[in-house]
């Protein structure tokens, strides 16, 4: 399974792509896209956002898009200007009809680390021993985007590697071997 995680930012957007086999997490692609906060127009950053986030699954072709929800802000305009980004971030996704889930910040640091109120030096550090991602990155954004695909990652498999499931349905639907027909 192919998985784009997505940090939005209204000025710094990070993303990351990883492949799930078994077990195993590979990484695909990330980055981080810087923004010109000069634009003296707001929507031409949305708009970057929108084709930039685009491109990234023209290129990777992701099963699932995974999104760091937002926090909560004490300045409304902030607050306003993520939740634009965001949803310029989500869109790309949405026409690609590409599933999509959120974390909270605190949800991702705590399967990432363990620790829900880790720092970004804590999850940078996790993130690369995870994925053994070897250069430096430029910005938390981008392993913080990694975080949260890893997050989902986690979320898939039980601690033997098997798929989670909801239902009995999917338990058979998985594990056809482990059924045993009436006599």
């Amino acid at each position: 399974m192919r998985l784009l995680g997505v940090d939005p930012g209204s000025v710094l957007c990070g993303y990351g792509v990883i492949e799930k086999k078994g077990n195993k997490l590979e990484i695909i692609e990330y980055g981080v896209m810087t923004l010109n906060k000069k634009h003296e127009d707001f929507n031409l950053r949305i708009r970057e956002i929108f084709l930039r986030i685009s491109q990234v699954i023209e290129r990777t072709n992701p099963d699932i898009a995974v999104y760091e929800s937002a926090f909560f802000s004490k300045n409304v305009q902030s607050l306003m200007k993520l939740t634009q980004a965001k949803t310029a971030a989500i869109l790309p996704a949405v026409l690609a009809e590409i599933p999509i889930v959120e974390y909270s910040p605190r949800e991702v640091k705590k399967s990432v680390t363990g620790n829900g109120n880790s720092s970004k030096e804590q999850v940078e550090y996790m993130v690369r021993k995870i994925l053994n991602l070897t250069e430096e990155t430029e910005f938390y954004d981008a392993t913080d985007a990694l975080a949260v695909a890893i997050c989902h990652s986690n979320k898939l498999v039980d601690s033997t590697g098997k798929p989670k499931v909801k239902n009995w349905k999917e338990f058979i639907k998985n594990n056809p071997d482990r059924i045993v027909g009436l006599l």
